[in-house]
């Protein structure tokens, strides 16, 4: 595809920045500008006295102190360059003007054409506007170039390059008169057009610090957006986990107390057996709750920059079967089944992924507990590690129908399906074909994840942590 070619005017227009609304900050006058036009006016002094001593200021007719006063009034100037830059471009420049037309030696002094090519410099570098500042510096040249024109127009500026000699015989191509002219429009035309054009380039460098400043800024304030949203999210998750723990333990230790109340009287074995389930499943829940609240006060710690210390990351696919058979007594007889297309598959589990699957067998159960007439609960792991797409499935089904006046709050599927999101997996929860209640959950494996255990345990810690 043929690229368009631009125009000069627009490549101009694009370097000086015609349709830029930024604005350079003007800074207040400072240390640094009093010492600059401190030392310019101490140099320019000494130079000018070197100067009139070595007898380059014979043709002036003022007094010395004038030509001492001119000097510092342009040297002094500079100070306010940075503050106030088109006033004092346009003030350099009558000043260079009024003194090149009084006292020529003296405008010719390098300490003052330091001070008009910075005053010019300023108005490109520090001017608010550009097309003010463009339109200022360019009358500026145009009116210095025109001075030069009307000097040789007049012939004194000719006569003042050639000397008293005269035109002298000349072996170059040109002849000394138009070498003369060329030579001095080149000279002035370089020394403007470079402090106009340096002047543009270090605000297009101050611009572009600008802009990198931004870029720093509002990365520090999505970095501080997302570690707020990781601490949401985790909180959010320590909620679910809080959810499935307090929702297990407590349908866990109703059950045993329904069966030890009710053979209390004739079976006192069963029922110390039921109480002794009970205190066992109390304690669980209480030293999980405490890692879960644990793991709270170190995301508080991380929110404030002071690390905390490490947590264990809760149970997995091995704790399984101890969550099915706590699960059997009074009325419900539940199973457990675990398929694996390679030996130890199970055991080769991400962490995370462990995890997400045994809440929600552990959710699915308490469900059925509370909320089923279900007399069978069937739990069944499925671990594929082979294949184009390897997947960790559990499935819980039951034989029940809803009881009724036990309608739950919904935050339990909620988690679930939470769960299932974070990990990009499916989710399958509702009524059976036949009869009874279907859950469940298939998370994708990552190819190569059960070979490199450490680095996958790690990137799904990170997924964990950050999921919502």
């Amino acid at each position: 595809m043929p690229t368009t070619r631009r125009s000069l005017g627009s490549r101009l227009g694009a370097f000086f920045a015609l349709d830029d609304d930024w604005s350079r900050p003007t800074p207040a006058i400072g240390r640094r500008d009093l010492v600059t036009g401190a030392v310019v006016e101490v140099v320019g002094l000494l130079t000018l006295e070197m100067a009139r001593s070595a007898g380059a200021l014979e043709d002036v007719d003022a007094p010395w102190w004038v030509s001492y006063l001119v000097l510092s009034a342009g040297a002094l100037a500079l100070i306010w360059r940075r503050r106030f830059p088109l006033v004092v471009a346009v003030y350099l420049a009558a000043h260079m003007f009024v003194t090149g037309v009084t006292m020529p030696e003296v405008m010719g002094q390098v300490s003052l054409q330091i001070c008009y090519f910075v005053g010019l410099f300023s108005a490109m570098a520090w001017g608010r506007s550009r097309r003010t500042a463009l339109l200022v510096s360019g009358a500026i040249l145009v009116f210095m170039l025109c001075w030069v024109a009307w000097q040789f127009a007049l012939g004194t500026a000719v006569q003042e390059m050639l000397g008293d000699e005269g035109v002298p015989d000349t072996a170059g191509f040109l002849g000394p008169i138009a070498a003369v002219v060329l030579l001095t429009f080149v000279v002035n035309v370089v020394y403007f057009l470079g402090a106009i054009v340096g002047g543009q380039v270090a605000w297009r460098g101050a611009r572009q610090r600008a802009e990198l400043a931004d870029q720093a800024s509002t990365i520090a304030a999505q970095a501080e957006s997302l570690r707020r949203r990781a601490v949401v999210d985790e909180r959010l998750r320590i909620a679910r986990e809080l959810h499935d723990v307090v929702g297990h333990h407590v349908s866990v230790i109703g059950v045993q107390a329904a069966g030890a109340r009710r053979v209390l009287g004739r079976d006192p074995d069963a029922a110390a057996a039921a109480l002794g389930e009970i205190e066992e499943s109390s304690r669980e829940a209480v030293d999980q709750m405490r890692s879960l609240l644990g793991t709270l006060r170190d995301i508080e710690a991380g929110a404030e920059g002071e690390p905390g210390p490490s947590r264990t990351s809760g149970p997995g696919v091995a704790d399984l079967p101890d969550l099915v058979s706590s699960r059997s007594g009074e009325g419900l007889r539940t199973s457990y089944d675990a398929v694996e297309d390679r030996p130890g598959a199970a055991g080769r589990l991400p962490a995370a992924v462990g995890l997400s699957l045994y809440r929600t067998a552990q959710e699915a159960l308490a469900n059925v507990t509370r909320h089923s007439t279900a007399g069978h609960a069937s739990v069944t792991l499925r671990v594929r590690e082979s294949g184009p797409t390897p997947f960790a499935e559990v499935e819980v089904l039951d034989d029940g129908r809803l009881r009724s006046g036990t309608s739950g709050s919904g935050l339990g599927l909620l988690g679930i399906r939470e769960r299932v999101a974070s990990h990009r997996g499916e989710c399958e929860i509702g009524p059976r074909a036949t009869r009874g209640y279907r859950v469940r959950v298939r998370l994708p494996l990552v190819a190569g994840s059960t070979g490199a255990p450490v680095e996958q345990d790690a990137r799904d810690r990170a997924a964990e942590a950050t999921r919502g």
